[in-house]
C-alpha cells in the first residue's frame, strides 16, 4: 500500500474527504484566508456563500492544489494536494463556472476523451449510462457541445464525474446563469451524486438554490469562516434567517 492510499483509507475512516484545518494561505503576499477550517464528508453537499473576495475561489484553488498554504493542513481523500497533486487530483472533478468542453466534439466524445486523459477510459456503455444519469437527452449525445446550452454543458461535466466515481466535486457558481427549470435540475443530479456517497463543494451566490440542496451551509467573510448552518427537519433551512445573515455580508 502507497502513502497516497494510506491517507486515502485514513480519511475514509474519518469520513471526511475534503479537509482544510487553520489554512492561512493568499497570493503575492496578501493573506486571503485566515484559519479556515472546514470539513466535509462523504454524501456530503456543502455550500459556501461569501461576498466577492471573501476567500471562495481561493479555497477551491486550495484543494486543486494552486495555492500553497502559509500554515495549516489541506487534504483531499487523505492527501496533500500541493506534495502530490496528480494523486490528489484523481479523486476529484471540477466545475468551473464556465465548463470547458471540446467545441468540435460530441457530448459522447468529450466524456471518452477526457475519461482517457484522466487514465481510466471507459467503454461506451458506460458513459452513455452516466450522460443519461445526468439527465442529457439521446438525441443529444451526438450532437456538437458547440450548440449546447450552459445546462447542457453541466450535464456533460456532471456525467464525466459521475463516470469517473470520485470521491469528492468541487463546483464554482454553478447555478449562475441558469433558469429556475435548469437550477432545479441541477440541484437534482448533486442528490444523485450524494447518494453515490460523493463530498460536494460548492461555493455560490445563490442562496436559495444551496438552501434546496445543501446540507450544510457556510459563510465566508475576509477569509475566515463566520458561521455553518445545517439543514434541519422538512423546511431544511429559515431562508428569510439565512438572507439576512448572509445579506450582511454579500457584495
Amino acid at each position: 500500500m502507497n502513502i497516497a492510499t494510506t491517507h486515502a483509507v485514513a480519511a475514509t475512516e474519518r469520513g471526511h474527504v475534503l479537509e482544510a484545518t487553520a489554512v492561512v494561505a493568499g497570493y503575492g503576499g496578501k493573506t486571503i484566508l485566515r484559519q479556515l477550517d472546514l470539513h466535509i464528508r462523504a454524501g456530503e453537499i456543502y455550500a459556501l456563500l461569501g461576498a466577492n473576495g471573501a476567500g471562495k475561489t481561493t479555497t477551491l484553488s486550495l484543494f486543486l492544489g494552486f495555492v500553497t498554504p502559509g500554515a495549516g493542513q489541506v487534504r483531499v481523500h487523505g492527501i496533500d494536494p500541493v506534495a502530490q497533486p496528480d494523486d490528489a487530483r484523481r479523486h476529484l472533478a471540477y466545475i468551473p463556472e464556465n465548463v470547458a468542453l471540446y467545441e468540435h466534439l460530441s457530448a459522447r466524445e468529450n466524456v471518452a476523451y477526457l475519461l482517457d486523459l484522466a487514465g481510466q477510459g471507459g467503454d461506451p456503455g458506460a458513459i452513455d449510462a452516466a450522460l443519461s444519469a445526468a439527465g442529457l437527452a439521446a438525441a443529444a449525445f451526438d450532437r456538437r457541445v458547440s450548440g449546447f446550452s450552459k445546462g447542457m454543458r453541466q450535464k456533460v461535466a456532471i456525467a464525466l464525474a459521475l463516470a469517473r466515481r470520485v470521491p469528492a466535486l468541487l463546483l464554482d457558481e454553478p447555478t449562475s446563469g441558469l433558469d429556475p427549470q435548469a437550477t432545479a435540475e441541477f440541484n437534482r443530479l448533486l442528490g444523485v451524486l450524494r447518494e453515490q456517497g460523493v463530498a460536494v463543494l460548492m461555493v455560490t451566490h445563490d442562496l436559495l438554490s444551496a438552501a434546496d440542496v445543501a446540507d450544510r451551509i457556510g459563510f465566508l467573510d475576509g477569509g475566515r469562516l463566520l458561521e455553518e448552518v445545517a439543514a434541519n427537519g422538512a423546511d431544511r433551512f429559515d431562508v428569510r434567517a439565512l438572507h439576512r445573515r448572509y445579506g450582511g455580508h454579500a457584495a
